[in-house]
C-alpha cells in the first residue's frame, strides 16, 4: 500500500530521480531519501577524476539519449521494488570540469550493510542501463567517447 506521495508502507519508493544540467548537490540527494525510521543514509558521489588509462584529463562532456530520464526513474523504481528501500539520483549532462559531481545516489535503511549493497546495485544499474555517453577530454588536446559502443 502507498501513501497519496507515492512511498510504501515499509518507506520503499523513488524521492528523487533527474537528469540536470546544473551542478549537483550531494545534500539534496541525501534529504531526498533520509528519515526518522532509517539508521544508515549511503550517498555515492561519482566525481570527475584528472586521469584514466594513464593520462591527464582535463574535463568530461556528457550527453544522455532523450528519454534518460525515463530509464534513470526505472532504476531507481526497481531498486525500491527489490530492496523495499526510499531511494534517490542524479544524473549530470552538459560540461563538467576536474571536481565536479557526475552522478549522486542515495539509499536509506535500517542498517548500513544494506544501505551500502543496494546504493551499490543502483549506480550499477545506472551506469550500464541508463543511456548516458561521456566524452572525456585530455590535457593533450586529444579526446575519446567511453563506453559510447552498442
Amino acid at each position: 500500500m502507498t501513501t497519496p506521495d507515492g512511498v510504501s508502507a515499509s518507506g520503499a519508493a523513488v524521492r528523487l530521480a533527474r537528469m540536470s544540467d546544473q551542478p549537483l548537490d550531494a545534500a539534496e540527494v541525501d534529504r531526498a531519501v533520509a528519515g526518522p525510521r532509517y539508521g544508515a543514509v549511503v550517498v555515492f558521489t561519482g566525481v570527475v577524476r584528472d586521469h584514466d588509462g594513464g593520462q591527464a584529463v582535463t574535463a568530461l562532456e556528457y550527453s544522455a539519449h532523450p528519454e534518460a530520464e525515463r530509464f534513470l526513474r526505472r532504476c531507481c523504481a526497481e531498486v525500491a521494488e527489490a530492496t523495499g528501500l526510499p531511494v534517490a539520483a542524479v544524473h549530470r549532462t552538459g560540461g563538467l570540469v576536474v571536481g565536479d559531481l557526475a552522478i549522486v545516489a542515495a539509499v536509506a535503511a535500517p542498517h548500513r550493510a544494506e544501505a551500502f549493497d543496494a546504493c551499490a546495485q543502483l549506480v550499477d544499474r545506472i551506469k550500464h542501463e541508463v543511456p548516458i555517453w561521456k566524452r572525456q577530454l585530455f590535457a593533450d588536446g586529444m579526446s575519446e567517447w567511453v563506453n559510447a559502443c552498442g
